[in-house]
């Protein structure tokens, strides 16, 4: 390969008095070229070339970004519901949760602001999420108003929509959803990228596989891709969060009085 590039180096960020690891997609693209054995020490790439893996790493970080093992934080956006029988809201750039359009929801609740003299906070309540369209078929009042039990997310683009059931028309109240986080991807490759520190490591040699996997004449070897695989599986236990396992109500009994303690088992 011949033509210019310029890199950046990998060098240490202070953010909130602890450093994190800093580096551009200029880096990025550079490692995974050296790993899939097209570039050479001293060497540069064409143009056309560091363009085409760098096309790979944004298309690589938004396939990421869908899985909820790869993000470390999830996102709790709310909107204020209003007294005029809203049926939707809308969630993506410019809707009604001006965040990045989510492919799901992870959670959602119903946030009720009281006047309370012992200064006690808002009352949150929590919502059933819907996960298809099967079951919000199902739902015969779906103009129903009143107090909120359920949320379904129809995942549409540009804008998903979001439908609380029944629908709240209550004041002074917040639909919260929680979505997942974004993995940004590079604007340029020369913009710094901070994310946590076991990243870099995921990323270059999963982009390097995916180089491979494009260019002719590409080769991999078995240290890289166990390095991908191992910087992955690092990710998933740093960023595994099991929620607690709830039943069916139809399928949990109901308690049982002791009468020699006084609890209920």
């Amino acid at each position: 390969m011949s033509g210019a590039i310029g890199t950046s180096p990998i060098g240490q960020v202070p953010i909130g008095g602890n450093y994190v690891q800093s580096y551009t997609a200029s880096d990025v693209v550079n490692l995974a070229l050296k790993n899939a054995s097209l570039l050479g020490v001293g060497q540069t790439a064409l143009t056309e070339d560091i363009n085409d893996v760098f096309r790979l790493l944004n298309g690589m970080l938004g396939l990421w970004s869908r899985n909820r093992w790869l993000i470390w934080h999830l996102l709790d956006v709310s909107v204020a519901t209003t007294t005029t029988t809203k049926r939707e809201y809308s969630i993506g750039p410019g809707g009604d949760f001006d965040f990045p359009r989510p492919d799901r929801l992870e959670g959602a609740y119903f946030r009720q602001f009281i006047a309370n003299p012992a200064g006690s906070g808002p009352v949150d309540f929590p919502l059933t999420i819907l996960q298809s369209m099967e079951d919000y078929s199902q739902i015969a009042l779906k103009y129903l108003t009143t107090w909120p039990q359920a949320v379904f997310y129809d995942a549409a683009v540009p804008l998903g929509q979001v439908y609380p059931v029944p629908i709240p028309n209550i004041a002074n109240c917040e639909l919260h959803v929680l979505i997942k986080d974004t993995l940004n991807q590079f604007p340029t490759l020369t913009t710094p990228c901070q994310l946590p520190p076991e990243y870099f490591e995921a990323i270059w040699t999963n982009l390097a596989i995916r180089v491979a996997a494009s260019f002719p004449g590409a080769s991999i070897t078995d240290d890289t891709r166990r390095l991908a695989k191992a910087s992955l599986a690092i990710i998933r236990k740093a960023n595994a969060q099991v929620p607690r396992l709830l039943l069916p109500t139809a399928l949990v009994r109901p308690p049982l009085y002791n009468i020699y303690s006084g609890q209920t088992y």
